[in-house]
């Protein structure tokens, strides 16, 4: 029997590599919506192809070009942010949230007051409302997945055990392709995005250069795995292979293993709570030889310890450090700002004056998210 699916964000990366899975599992899947920023071709190429209900897309101005994209396939064409969010309160088995940044978080709470099954891949709606959006889910009965590698190696490392019984949580990861760069001024957007293990969008590939991806994790694995900030940790581990680990009371650390591919955690949410095929080969330990382990360096990445500061602040911080570190990085692919003042940015407005009231409900995080923006807009300007 064919389960229902939406897929937010159908047009970037996890979206694709979703679509590539339904794809191999044709006859187990029944797509409703599917959505892109501005991707009109694509989108409507992907809709057809699956005989979708609606495709939307997030920018207005391209509805008419939807349209005739669409046109005599049957399939409802909108737009903008209500129809983002009219597309998600579609009941669905699974909707899949791919939407980068804090703009998937309306179509993400919208899917939670369903009650239904979400793969959260946008990590900053999980960074930006986390208070709001876990009370929603236990106020809907919904269930929220993790896609993101680290979250969901965590997720399956913990089944069958109790947080009760957690020692600590430890996310991994690569150090990015700047790691080993002396001179972060002087780097480019196209060595910030040359991922060394993973293929991912450019906002999510600078963070990964930052660490700010990193720093996200942590708070939204404190949100996904409430053990207490000084219970999760992160290691450095370039390879990439071991994803997340988890470690018990009793001294047994299980850790999960797999190729740096993100069909391979997709997978394991589109089948949860049982198991799916996958293109991928069986990892090769000998061929990968060594594995290796570092402390982060938050003197030269200061990301992780600006995250762990917002986390501990609560309330309004981390929505404060998301809404800043996505003006900072879109700065810097415009090369308006060198990479080494990303952090600084984030920093610069996170100092800024009192931060705002917790955020109650949705609107109070889009408000906190607008203002915080806005800021640091002002601080780009030129003196």
């Amino acid at each position: 029997m064919s389960r229902s699916l939406s897929i937010f964000g159908a047009t970037g990366s996890v979206g694709e590599q979703t679509l590539d899975l339904v794809r191999r599992n044709r006859a187990d899947w029944n797509v409703v919506a599917l959505t892109a920023n501005s991707n009109v071709a694509a989108l409507a190429d992907t809709a057809r192809e699956f005989a979708a209900e609606v495709a939307v897309v997030a920018d207005e101005r391209h509805l008419d070009d939807l349209r005739d994209a669409l046109a005599g396939s049957g399939i409802e064409a909108a737009a903008g942010r209500s129809a983002l969010c009219e597309a998600a309160a579609r009941p669905v088995d699974m909707t899949v949230a791919a939407i980068v940044g804090c703009a998937g978080l309306g179509p993400v709470m919208a899917a939670i007051e369903q009650s239904g099954t979400i793969a959260l891949a946008n990590k900053e709606a999980l960074v930006s409302a986390g208070e709001v959006m876990t009370a929603a889910v236990d106020r809907h009965g919904a269930t929220l997945l993790p896609v993101d590698s680290e979250h969901n190696a965590i997720f399956q490392c913990l089944q069958g055990g109790e947080l009760a019984d957690v020692r600590s949580i430890t996310l991994t990861a690569s150090g990015g392709p700047l790691r080993l760069v002396e001179d972060l001024s002087a780097v480019t957007p196209e060595q910030a995005i040359a991922h060394p293990n993973w293929d991912m969008g450019a906002k999510i590939s600078v963070d990964s250069a930052t660490m700010f991806n990193k720093g996200l994790e942590l708070i939204e694995a404190h949100h996904l795995f409430p053990v207490g900030l000084d219970r999760i940790r992160i290691v450095v581990h370039p390879q990439s292979v071991i994803h997340s680990m988890v470690e018990y009371r009793d001294g047994s650390t299980l850790a999960q293993l797999g190729p740096s591919d993100m069909r391979v955690p997709i997978a394991s949410c589109l089948a949860w709570p049982a198991r799916m095929d996958t293109p991928m080969a069986p990892l090769d330990l000998p061929a990968i030889g060594e594995m290796s382990f570092f402390a982060p360096d938050e003197v030269r990445f200061p990301a992780t310890r600006l995250a762990r500061e917002a986390a501990q602040a609560g309330g309004a911080a981390p929505a404060v450090l998301n809404a800043a570190n996505e003006i900072a990085v879109a700065a810097f692919l415009d090369r308006k700002i060198p990479f080494s003042r990303i952090a600084l940015l984030v920093e610069d407005v996170l100092n800024q004056g009192d931060l705002p009231s917790p955020p109650q409900t949705l609107e109070d995080v889009l408000r906190v998210d607008e203002d915080a923006r806005a800021l640091a807009m002002r601080m780009l300007e030129p003196a």
